[in-house]
């Protein structure tokens, strides 16, 4: 076992070693973020084979990485450019951020944006549309100021537009590695604070006007978790932002996320649905059987990985292809149309290797006495080949996809940016991807549990000295600030069809039904998957009708909301005197006539009825603890902060 943990150990730091070269390139910037929010540990296994393998093909392969290079200057000879012909224009630009907005420390980091001014129309209230750059670099959205949402709407109405990269992100980058406590400022707050202080204070470079707002409407917009963070701007900030666009904006977080591969198996062609449902019960029954168990792992490539939930967990790997579907080939994936293909493909030169077929049965009876169903063989076939492959030979299976050791999950440098999102997904968001109540029809194991998937938030985030991570995402911080019912004048919800995260979004079968207006527009997108407007082409006219027509709408609706927009006058930029002296009464309340006492967690409860915080606004004692939760009281000025940050947000 010692052995076995030892070289998991090397093999991590291998791959380590390989990755911190092409970080300096960005390579592994391009590893499969989906699977990260999926799989758990099991998708770290896979990113990191992913990052290694693309910086083997890197063109340039740097080893070593120069101190804090993510805030070091850019002179004017050497300023990054973006990746592509069409996008090598637009430069890189950094805006100074406090590293803490709810505290007194001076520290600060440098935020990445671009600016595209092609079609700014300067004096003209034209508006300023950001796209948030949510949990990826801002690079991997830089075709949107050329092609897509970006592009379409500034175009429309003579705007600026702007590619906002996220705090820990890309090159945005504030500390020196990404430890439990390094990592305490990536949450919801500080980054919708960052959103708003870069709107309130930038000024564009090469642009003499005024452009922050309120002075100038600005059009926020973003694409899935993003898009949450698009409507939750509108909510928390509406003095600023004019207008947002949730695009399959995940607003309802939630620890078990089963919906997500419910939604794959019902939307897929059927007789995909119909093996990869036939497969997992076979699966999970042969499993159950120890002797057995070893054999179907062996058919796979995987006799040697020890535990089941980790197998069933790797074979799951395919199904996340479903999200990289897109209406535009030239940036979409067809992997899960393989994938599918692949489980009906008919036996050829079974005899050859030693198989016995019975065609009427359709089962495949193996030389070491297993018989299985041919949709089982087909799948085990495709893992061995274009999963299992990409473990060096070097190593084990248990190296590449054991995930009980977790050692392998402590690598704390800045080379391992799988470490952001998923220290999101275990403070605040969730989503783990569980298999259905054993009621329902399932494409993915039954041994796939929250206590599985969420293990590795305990394996990579022990306790630091300032902050340990909840023994469960504290999803409420999310669900507070609307979670299905989000809404607000000038709050566009856009979703697709058949997005596996609908079931996330105010689209949610468990959602309300809402008209659709042009104050309020809520649009479904037929057939469409994860945020699908999004993305454009040069001559929009070209696109399919679906994306055309919804493109149009967009168009639409924000020219009508801009149509509106008034230039605030000095009294409504002066701060409401008013509102403050209503949140000192607010903390007064607080700390003199509510009973308070911790939970578990360490959280401030209030046990009393509902208080009235700013502009006629009610919530909940519970919604109240979230507030203070997310701030981690230890005296009074926390808890007054999050009052003030509560009051700003009605």
């Amino acid at each position: 076992m010692a052995a076995t943990s030892l070289a998991s150990r090397l093999f991590s730091l291998l791959l380590t070693f390989i990755v911190l070269g092409a970080l300096f390139v960005e390579t592994n910037a391009k590893a499969d973020a989906n699977l990260v929010r999926l799989l758990g540990g099991q998708a770290v296994n896979l990113w990191r084979l992913e990052a290694a393998r693309e910086a083997k093909q890197a063109t340039t392969l740097e080893f070593g990485r120069p101190q804090d290079i993510s805030q070091a200057p850019l002179s004017h000879e050497h300023e990054e450019t973006a990746a592509g012909e069409e996008l090598r224009r637009i430069r890189g630009h950094w805006f100074r951020q406090p590293l803490d907005h709810f505290s007194n420390s001076s520290r600060t980091f440098r935020q990445r944006y671009w600016v595209n001014t092609r079609h700014y129309r300067p004096n003209t209230s034209a508006p300023v549309i950001v796209l948030d750059g949510g949990e990826t670099s801002g690079e991997d959205r830089l075709p949107f100021l050329d092609t897509g949402i970006v592009e379409i709407l500034a175009k429309a109405t003579g705007g600026v537009g702007v590619v906002l990269e996220h705090r820990y992100y890309g090159r945005s980058i504030p500390v020196s590695n990404l430890s439990t406590d390094s990592l305490r400022f990536l949450n919801n707050d500080q980054s919708a604070a960052d959103s708003a202080n870069f709107m309130r204070n930038v000024k564009f470079p090469g642009i003499e006007e005024d452009l922050t707002a309120p002075n100038t409407p600005w059009i926020y917009y973003g694409g899935s978790y993003a898009g949450a963070r698009a409507a939750h701007m509108k909510v928390l900030y509406p003095d600023i932002v004019y207008g947002a666009i949730a695009s399959s904006g995940v607003t309802h977080a939630t620890l078990e996320n089963w919906e997500y591969m419910d939604i794959i198996r019902r939307a897929a062609d059927p007789k995909c649905s119909t093996h990869l449902e036939k497969s997992i019960r076979t699966i999970d029954t042969l499993l159950a059987i120890p002797r057995v168990g070893r054999r179907l792992k062996a058919l796979f490539g995987l006799a040697n990985l020890q535990h089941d939930e980790d197998f069933v967990s790797l074979i799951e790997s395919p199904l996340g292809a479903w999200q990289a579907k897109n209406w535009d080939p030239e940036v979409g994936s067809t992997e899960f149309d393989k994938f599918c293909e692949a489980l009906d493909e008919p036996l050829r030169g079974h005899e050859a290797d030693g198989l016995t077929y019975d065609e009427d049965a359709q089962l495949v009876s193996l030389p070491n006495g297993l018989s299985i169903d041919l949709s089982v063989f087909n799948y085990a076939k495709y893992i061995k080949e274009n999963v299992v492959s990409q473990c060096p030979e070097e190593f084990g299976v248990e190296d590449c996809f054991g995930t009980f050791d977790d050692a392998k999950f402590q690598e704390t440098d800045l080379s391992n940016t799988w470490r952001l999102w998923v220290f999101q997904v275990c403070t605040e968001w969730g989503y783990f991807s569980t298999a259905p109540p054993l009621d329902q029809p399932r494409i993915v194991s039954k041994l796939l549990t929250v206590e599985y998937e969420s293990m590795i938030c305990r394996q990579a985030f022990p306790p630091g000295e300032h902050f340990t991570v909840p023994a469960m995402p504290n999803v409420t911080a999310v669900n507070v600030l609307g979670d299905f019912g989000i809404t607000a004048d000038r709050l566009a919800i856009i979703d697709g069809e058949v997005d596996p995260w609908r079931s996330c979004t105010p689209h949610s079968e468990y959602a309300e039904e809402r008209e659709d207006t042009v104050l309020r527009p809520f649009k479904l997108i037929p057939n469409g998957v994860h945020h699908y407007d999004e993305y454009g082409l040069h001559n929009i006219t070209e696109e399919p009708p679906e994306i055309l027509k919804i493109h149009e709408e967009m168009i639409s609706f924000v020219t009508e909301w801009l149509k509106d927009w008034e230039a605030p006058t000095s009294q409504q930029r002066r701060p409401n005197t008013n509102a403050r002296s209503k949140i000192r009464w607010a903390v007064l309340l607080v700390w003199t006539d509510i009973n308070l006492s911790r939970s578990r967690h360490g959280c401030v409860l209030i046990q009393r009825t509902p208080i009235i915080v700013g502009r006629r606004k009610k919530m909940s004692s519970p919604d109240l603890c979230v507030r203070f939760c997310r701030i981690q009281p230890t005296g009074l000025r926390p808890v007054v902060k999050a009052i003030l940050d509560f009051n700003g947000s009605m």
